[in-house]
């Protein structure tokens, strides 16, 4: 072996040591979620099945936590509307989603007289909405956003090392989540923003730690499952909540007697899940 394969050995040691940065790790992170949700969004008509939408609001969602995970090491004003596209494309997906979970709740609740107006409504919905996904051009508009931002975070001079700013934006999200518990503990069972904000922080404490799980302790991996936990009691009454201002619109063509026994019906049962919201977080 000659002395320059020697260097060229040993450059290429040196260059396995190196550690992986939050930088490079980005679009790893981000591709398998753009292609999720350009397949989902492509894969919608007229008689999607409620978990292609609910698929497709998930997938951006995790892009929408990913950024903010980002944020410290992207230009504030194109994180911003970065995540302002992710929130829109996803509310447009949530829409026809909302009255799925409408049609699940009357069925558990037992009440009768909204399954054919709502399945007219959701179709109605579901028409708006693919037409907005399709006229958003979503493939176009994700692999543009993460273009950008992995040449902004690849021209970036300072590298930091991908353990350390995964701890570092754990760290910050599940601070906020804290915070937002204690609100809600403090909180009137009334006050419905505060355990909202509660199921937000949970879930985007969650996607971080699912994202960096090659980069975490074990201890924190295992923090998963109670957030799985959370998520699921706090989602749950966030169904209702959602359900019970769809039919408060009054968009529906019922009488006033169906409606009236919507409502009661479900303001019993957020009742119930607040105090299973409130349990959980004790």
């Amino acid at each position: 072996m000659t002395l320059n394969d020697d260097r060229r050995d040993g450059h290429r040691d040196d260059k396995r040591a190196r550690p992986e940065t939050a930088q490079s790790r980005f679009g790893d992170l981000a591709s398998p979620l753009i292609d999720e949700a350009t397949h989902h969004a492509s894969a919608l008509n007229a008689n999607s099945d409620p978990e292609e939408l609910h698929k497709l609001r998930v997938a951006l969602r995790r892009l929408r936590t990913l950024f903010w995970a980002y944020r410290p090491l992207l230009d504030e004003e194109f994180d911003t509307r970065q995540r302002a596209v992710f929130k829109y494309l996803a509310t447009s997906a949530g829409s026809a989603r909302d009255w799925d979970i409408l049609l699940e709740l009357m069925k558990e609740l037992d009440v009768e007289g909204l399954d054919e107006p709502a399945k007219e409504r959701r179709a109605a919905v579901l028409a708006t909405s693919i037409e907005t996904i399709a006229n958003a051009d979503v493939k176009h508009v994700l692999w543009t956003g993460l273009k950008e931002a992995n040449q902004e975070l690849n021209t970036g001079r300072k590298r930091v090392p991908v353990e350390r700013f995964a701890k570092k934006r754990i760290d910050a999200a599940r601070t906020q989540l804290k915070k937002r518990i204690k609100r809600a503990l403090h909180a009137k069972q009334s006050d419905y923003a505060a355990y909202h904000e509660v199921r937000k922080a949970g879930k985007k404490v969650r996607y971080l730690l699912e994202f960096f799980d090659p980069d975490i302790k074990p201890k924190l991996r295992s923090k998963v499952k109670s957030l799985k936990r959370l998520q699921k009691r706090f989602g749950a009454l966030n169904d209702v909540v959602a359900s019970h201002d769809l039919l408060a619109q009054g968009t529906l063509p019922i009488g006033d007697s169906v409606t009236k026994h919507a409502l009661r019906a479900l303001d019993a049962e957020q009742k119930q899940r607040i105090k299973a919201a409130r349990k959980a977080i004790r």
